[in-house]
């Protein structure tokens, strides 16, 4: 007979830091995004150097503003797949051994950048996006602290898939 304590990861004390390293990411998300709706009505913005701006932007769509005119269904359909996606990488983080450090602060950001946008889509029906980086009259598409923590977190993730390569036999190298 099969225990239900098999089917549930264990949660150790390094998974721990993994969710404390998420809910970091998704509360400096939120402050910073708090603050700049405070500061800044839609479309203001303060100029600082040469090359970078806070500005209050709202993305409707995914990253880079992709499907951000695609009619309203992107909201919940962007929500749905977030939650998915936290929720597969929240039992990946729970089973990660102890000794895939890299690969487990990589997800948290991850993570905490997935959360802290699904929360804003939920509540808002858009994502609040304020730094605002440009070169030359060029603007790179505006961005928040959640999708710093995502694009981080995937660098990371790709950085240790080639440091900790699967050997032959298809277990880790570690």
């Amino acid at each position: 007979m099969l225990r239900f304590t098999m089917l549930r990861p264990r949660l150790q004390a390094y998974t721990l830091v993994w969710f404390a390293i998420a809910a970091a990411v998704l509360l400096s998300d939120q402050y910073t995004k708090l603050w700049i709706m405070e500061r800044y009505a839609y479309g203001d913005g303060e100029f600082f150097t040469g090359f970078f701006n806070l500005v209050r932007a709202h993305n409707y769509g995914a990253a880079f503003s992709f499907l951000s005119d695609a009619g309203g269904w992107q909201r919940w359909g962007f929500s749905i797949l977030a939650a998915g996606i936290s929720i597969v990488i929240a039992v990946w983080l729970a089973r990660l051994p102890v000794n895939r450090k890299l690969e487990g602060i990589a997800l948290a950001l991850i993570l905490g950048g997935a959360l802290g946008n699904l929360y804003d889509r939920l509540t808002l029906g858009y994502v609040v996006d304020f730094l605002d980086f440009h070169w030359s009259g060029m603007h790179f598409p505006a961005f928040n602290v959640a999708d710093s923590g995502i694009s981080v977190g995937a660098i990371l993730l790709i950085l240790d898939g080639f440091i900790n390569k699967p050997n032959s036999s298809g277990t880790d190298s570690e």
